[in-house]
């Protein structure tokens, strides 16, 4: 069932009489699969609102990401948090919809710099699971009183409600950006490299290890980020001689869409940890295959089917993105907050109709 309307959705799922999979382009499958009926809110496209002297985006749900980033791109904007793509290591067909991308809080390499999806949703309008419209937020950033249903709602997978629209912040396009690479380095000591960088006084958006190569990323005016590679050149010198990359922005896009591990054979975790304990953390599980991100501080990691990932952690998190499993593939939540969790899904979704078992 493909919906059109906030209205034709409303009545959807007033009327249903079981379980609902919430859909949106189709392109992110992870977490326990749910038995129902597709409920897609690919019909519900389009932009709203586009105010690009207000940094401000209006869209619906169904609408493509491709279509929000071309809009956003006319007036040298973007989305700032750099939303992944799944479908390469999903190995998934259809189109990404910026529903999805804040259903799941989907951010990418640039997260260390400027925030989460999470942080630059403003506002969102869905329909809960007892089919009563709701709309909370705005188009500027303000103080709430009560639930803050817009962070709420990000990261919920469509367990909470079925969101119709959403209103974003957006932030210009750099005006250049470039990429240093330190080649030859084990885990271990890209990671203490990553941490320098991070450290320093020289703005990095983008520090990641991948296969043989460790990525720095430095975006902004040409003459701002020359004077910055040099200087980052000099701190790294410790660690080796660090070359420019001839194509910052695809090598970055292969980051944020984890390319490296498209490929790999096993199941694929997304983890969530310390970065000084990264690397132990990768030997421990017998990972084939690696990419650390932000620092370290995520790791995406390909393992032997059946692989208890977090057996061997201390702190973090852990989520099962590709692969089968007989327990959770959302990492548990300590029991205090999963008795918070399961109130607010009482309470939005009495009925347990939308993505039932889904994180749980």
């Amino acid at each position: 069932m493909t919906v059109t309307s906030q209205e034709e959705l409303a009545a959807a799922i007033r009327d249903t009489s079981g379980p609902l999979r919430i859909q949106g382009g189709g392109t992110r499958p992870y977490g326990r699969p749910v038995i129902g009926e597709v409920l897609s809110t690919a019909g519900l496209s389009g932009v709203t609102l586009y105010d690009p002297g207000a940094l401000t985006i209006v869209v619906k749900t169904g609408t493509p990401v491709a279509e929000v980033e071309e809009t956003l791109a006319k007036s040298g904007q973007r989305l700032a948090f750099e939303p992944m793509d799944h479908r390469a290591l999903l190995r998934t067909d259809g189109t990404p919809t910026i529903g999805g991308v804040v259903a799941g809080n989907i951010s990418g390499p640039r997260r260390i710099a400027v925030g989460a999806c999470r942080d630059f949703l403003l506002g969102v309008t869905f329909v809960d699971g007892s089919g009563t419209l709701i709309k909370n937020g705005g188009r500027v950033m303000k103080n709430v009183t009560g639930y803050d249903l817009v962070k709420l709602m990000c990261g919920s997978h469509g367990t909470l409600g079925v969101m119709t629209e959403v209103a974003l912040k957006v932030l210009p396009i750099a005006a250049t950006e470039a990429t240093l690479a330190l080649r030859g380095l084990d885990p271990t000591t890209a990671i203490k490299a990553m941490a320098a960088a991070l450290g320093s006084p020289f703005d990095v958006t983008g520090v990641a290890h991948d296969g043989d190569e460790t990525l720095f990323r430095l975006e902004g005016f040409a003459d701002s980020v020359a004077y910055r590679t040099g200087k980052l050149s000099a701190l790294l010198a410790p660690f080796g001689t660090a070359k420019a990359v001839a194509d910052s922005a695809a090598r970055w896009q292969d980051i944020r869409d984890a390319k490296a591990l498209s490929t790999a054979p096993g199941d694929i975790w997304r983890i969530s940890v310390r970065p000084s304990e990264a690397a132990a953390l990768v030997t421990a599980i017998g990972a084939t295959d690696t990419l650390f991100d932000w620092g370290g501080g995520l790791v995406w990691a390909a393992v032997p089917p059946g692989t208890d990932v977090r057996r061997h952690m201390t702190g973090g998190h852990a989520t099962l993105i590709r692969g089968t499993s007989d327990g959770p593939h959302f990492h548990p939540e300590p029991a205090p907050v999963a008795a918070i969790t399961q109130g607010l899904r009482d309470r939005f979704d009495p009925r347990g109709i939308l993505n039932p078992g889904l994180m749980t």
